[in-house]
């Protein structure tokens, strides 16, 4: 079966970025599944899956804007500590969830000085080109249920 949309895929992958460093994996882990075109994995991968099978390995490349997006220096704040009341130990690299208008948005301490804390709202891969080691392990049509809910079950 060849993978198109309203299919579950299984697929093992190894995800580096243009230094080779490693990201992530799924090397001694279950294979990652999810119902492929319903938005469950970044769209430049999504759409690279498109007529492969059970066995095909390959490697994609995918830009920032079919990954996690380009990097917005708008996404960056700096505000006062007061903000954070009731947390005495900020640290770099504590994540909190921040109020918008727009809603809530996820942010990042990036740094932490006497008065002020700087905040990064953007994913930690906007910007960055990702590459995908990928071997498709397993494919099959969804189940109702499946998508009826939009994700593998």
């Amino acid at each position: 079966m060849e993978i198109k949309k309203g299919c579950v895929v299984a697929m093992h992958y190894k995800l580096t970025n243009d230094q080779g460093e490693i990201l992530d994996s799924s090397e001694g882990r279950e294979p990652l599944k999810f119902l492929h075109g319903a938005g469950n994995i970044i769209s430049g991968l999504d759409n690279a899956m498109v007529g492969k099978s059970i066995g095909d390995s390959f490697t994609v490349t995918v830009e920032p804007e079919e990954a996690y997006g380009v990097h917005h220096e708008q996404m960056i704040q700096t505000v006062p500590r007061e903000a954070f009341q009731g947390i005495d130990d900020i640290q770099i690299g504590m994540k909190f969830n921040a109020e918008t208008q727009q809603g809530p948005v996820a942010v990042t301490v990036t740094e932490v000085t006497e008065g002020m804390i700087t905040i990064d709202g953007n994913h930690e891969l906007a910007g960055v080109r990702l590459t995908f080691d990928v071997t498709i392990e397993d494919v099959r049509a969804a189940t109702e249920d499946e998508i009826a809910h939009n994700h593998a079950h």
